[in-house]
C-alpha cells in the first residue's frame, strides 16, 4: 500500500526556518515534490525533485527553498528558509510514477505552515 507521511509544519515568525519531510512507502517513485494551497488560492507547485536528483522550484521560492531526497529512505525533504506571510499554507508533498504508460499520482495529508509578520 503506497503511503506519504509527511512532518515538519508548523508556525515560525518571517525571516525564519522551516524543514518538511515526506517519507513514503510502498513503491520508489519517479518524482517527488510539495506543492501548497492557500486559503481561497489554487494548489501551486512549490518544487519537486527526480530520482535522479534534477530540481525544479516555483520562482517564487527560488533561493530561499531547497528540495532535497534520500532515496534510500524514499524521503524527500523541503528546507525552506527566509520564510515570508506569503508562504503560509498547507503544503503537500506529492509523489508519482509511470508503470505500463499509466501514471500513478499520490497526496500526502498536508501539513499547515504558518509565517506570522
Amino acid at each position: 500500500q503506497v503511503q506519504l507521511v509527511e512532518s515538519g509544519g508548523g508556525l515560525v515568525q518571517a525571516g525564519g526556518s522551516l524543514r518538511l519531510s515526506c517519507a513514503a512507502s510502498g513503491t520508489i517513485f519517479s518524482i517527488m515534490g510539495w506543492y501548497r494551497q492557500a486559503p481561497g488560492k489554487q494548489r501551486e507547485l512549490v518544487a519537486a525533485i527526480t530520482s535522479g536528483g534534477s530540481t525544479n522550484y516555483a520562482d517564487s521560492v527560488k533561493g530561499r527553498f531547497t528540495i532535497s531526497r534520500d532515496n534510500a529512505k524514499n524521503t524527500v525533504y523541503l528546507q525552506m528558509n527566509s520564510l515570508k506571510p506569503e508562504d503560509t499554507a498547507v503544503y503537500y508533498c506529492n509523489a508519482n510514477f509511470w508503470r505500463n504508460s499509466r501514471k500513478y499520482d499520490y497526496w500526502g495529508q498536508g501539513t499547515q505552515v504558518t509565517v506570522s509578520s
